[in-house]
């Protein structure tokens, strides 16, 4: 083989292995987790090993709560302006007030074009274009007894947590209801996730997460428990992640209920939505730097190498 292609065979292999090596950002294929802070008003974006990437990737916003991801966008609801907002996963500001005039906004789900979102106070759940377009404001109304929260969707159908009921709800994306109550008895419920064909739902009130299929089955009503205000979550492949405003913290555990690490992000200021994006953050500059000065090294030392005079 000649110097030229073994030293560059050489270089392409050391500088993958230093891409690989660079952090724990680069677990999970890129994965980021986006967490909504409401006491600092900021999202935060973390790797799915618990490396910060960003601890207020978003700022300024007011009374952040629930967060959607749809390819490099991001969909928050501010409580407390009572509206919607739209940033890219890097962090810019697409529209602060994508959508206005809303009464409570909690829970967000995306898919294609079109954004679900719960308001606890109004009692429904609203249709809305992700360019911002009204589709109905009121899809499905009469919510407002059962507080709704935190919505999920699978296929065409919505799966919103309703607080102060106890149930999760079924519904269509055109507004039908499947079953008001699929299911009952649950404590206070907030975030709800889904997984095929899987349901997995925080209880507030007992500090746990039941598992439930999409039928209304119970699985285990108590799959992880001894949680503190256990209120967001969202899956990715077999691991749950789940936020407590409690403890402000994202715990890592798995869906058939083991424990990976309770805190694996800590430090945080009331974190309540969380959302899982395969799209990366752009990293810092001291990131950046090793990787540039890495490949900066690996290139002289192949410059060299070829330049040296062979043996006869």
């Amino acid at each position: 083989m000649k110097p030229f292609f073994r030293n560059k065979l050489i270089a392409s292999g050391l500088f993958a292995g230093l891409l690989a090596s660079l952090s724990p950002s680069a677990a999970r294929a890129g994965e980021t987790i986006f967490v909504a802070n409401g006491g600092g008003n900021t999202i935060g974006a973390y790797t799915t090993s618990g490396a910060t990437l960003n601890a207020a990737l978003i700022s300024g916003l007011r009374g952040p709560v629930g967060i959607a991801v749809s390819g490099s966008d991001l969909f928050v609801t501010n409580e407390t302006n009572a509206s919607i907002g739209a940033y890219t996963t890097s962090g810019a500001t697409v529209n602060a007030a994508l959508i206005s005039g809303l009464i409570a906004p909690i829970g967000i789900a995306v898919s294609g074009s079109d954004l679900f979102v719960t308001d606890e106070i109004a009692g429904t759940i609203g249709a809305y274009t992700t360019s911002g377009a009204t589709v109905n404001a009121a899809l499905i109304s009469g919510l407002a007894s059962a507080v709704p929260r935190g919505i999920a969707m699978s296929g065409s159908d919505l799966f919103v947590a309703n607080e102060i009921a106890g149930t999760i709800g079924e519904y269509t994306t055109s507004g039908a209801t499947v079953n008001a109550a699929l299911i009952s008895g649950l404590s206070e419920p907030f975030g709800i996730a889904v997984s095929g064909s899987d349901l997995f739902v925080t209880n507030n009130g007992t500090g746990t997460i039941g598992e439930y299929t999409t039928s209304g089955a119970t699985v285990n009503a108590a799959l992880i428990s001894g949680l503190s205000t256990a209120l967001g979550i969202a899956v990715s492949g077999s691991d749950l992640f789940v936020t407590s405003i409690f403890t402000g913290t994202i715990g890592e555990y798995t869906t058939a209920g083991a424990t990976v690490n309770a805190a694996l992000v800590s430090g945080l200021n009331d974190p309540e939505g969380i959302v899982i994006s395969g799209s990366s953050v752009i990293p810092e500059a001291p990131t950046w730097a090793m990787l540039l000065t890495g490949f900066a090294g690996l290139g002289l030392a192949c410059y060299r190498r070829a330049r040296e005079p062979r043996a006869a």
